[in-house]
């Protein structure tokens, strides 16, 4: 069996599944290790997927969603109205990304998806534990957004334009 046909059958087995399938159960299944399992888990929810672990196994979120990458620039006190745009029109906030001219690129996981997420993000960084990592590249960074369909990223795009938040690519 081709890899993206095991992926394909995974996907419908966690989603026809009424209890969340272990990643055991599927590496025997298709007589592979679990961290080929975990790695074909990975590729699916980069493909869109919204495939969740919990601690008995994965389930199937709300299916494929649209996402977008968007380049922008502001200041740490403008984080939490980039995230509110973002966040309050539909859309979550998967990542941060940054091109670091000796490091190249370099991301962080955000997954923020309600302002509280936002607030606390911000509360962390403002605290001096660390610094953003957009400071690296003087408020340059792109943003992984999902949202449940394309109408809703065109939206938060033209807010973010609006606000000034956008950097056109």
């Amino acid at each position: 069996m081709k890899a993206h046909e095991r992926r394909a059958e995974i996907l419908s087995l966690i989603g026809n599944s009424q209890s969340p399938v272990a990643a055991n159960f599927l590496s025997e299944k298709y007589s592979v290790s679990r961290q080929v399992i975990v790695q074909d888990i990975a590729i699916l929810r980069a493909q869109g997927y919204g495939v969740i672990s919990t601690n008995r196994g994965y389930v199937l979120g709300s299916g494929l969603r649209a996402e977008r990458v968007f380049k922008c620039r502001h200041t740490l006190q403008e984080l939490v109205d980039e995230s509110e745009i973002i966040i309050s029109r539909g859309g979550k906030v998967e990542d941060i990304t940054v091109n670091h001219r000796v490091y190249g690129k370099i991301s962080a996981r955000l997954e923020l998806s309600t302002l509280r997420h936002a607030e606390e993000l911000y509360r962390s960084l403002v605290s001096g534990a660390s610094k953003p990592l957009m400071s690296v590249t003087d408020g340059y960074h792109y943003h992984t957004v999902s949202g449940e369909n394309e109408q809703i990223l065109d939206q938060i795009e033209c807010a973010l334009r609006e606000k000034g938040y956008l950097i056109e690519i």
